[in-house]
Parts: C-alpha cells; structure tokens; sequence
C-alpha cells in the first residue's frame, strides 16, 4: 500500500474518533512527560549518548547488555 494511502486511510480513523469523542488529546503536561521520558531513554537522562565501556577485563558485562547495564546505574 503507497504512504499516500496510509496516510489518507489514518486520516479519516483520527477525524472518525475526534467526532465520536474518544480521541485522544494531549495535555500540555502529558507532552511534556512523554518527551521527557523519551529523552531519558535515548540519551541516558544526562543529554548525552550512553556509551559501553571498552574495556572488558574491568567488567564481565558486554555489548547491549553493557549499555543497558550502564542506563540503570547512571542515575545512582
């Protein structure tokens, strides 16, 4: 299916809800958290990329599970 088709198809979905009344519509606090929240996740909550250690005599962990090691103690 073209992306123009999609788009019209997903189009005509958000007008029917918004119509109906069940449409969901952010607060500008939801917003805010839901862009916070995902910042924490890409760049580790300091504004920054998380990168793994390169030095694996120090730490047993490697690769993705380093890094997702290095997400849960950051903010300790």
């Amino acid at each position: 299916m073209s992306p123009e088709k999609q788009r019209e198809i997903a189009s005509k979905g958000g007008r029917a809800a918004h119509e109906k009344g069940t449409a969901h519509e952010w607060t500008a606090d939801e917003a805010r958290n839901a862009g916070r929240k995902g910042g924490q996740v890409s760049r580790g909550g300091r504004g920054r990329l998380v990168i793994p250690p390169t030095d694996t005599a120090s730490s047993p962990v490697t690769g993705a599970d380093a890094a997702s090691s290095e997400r849960l103690t950051a903010g300790k």
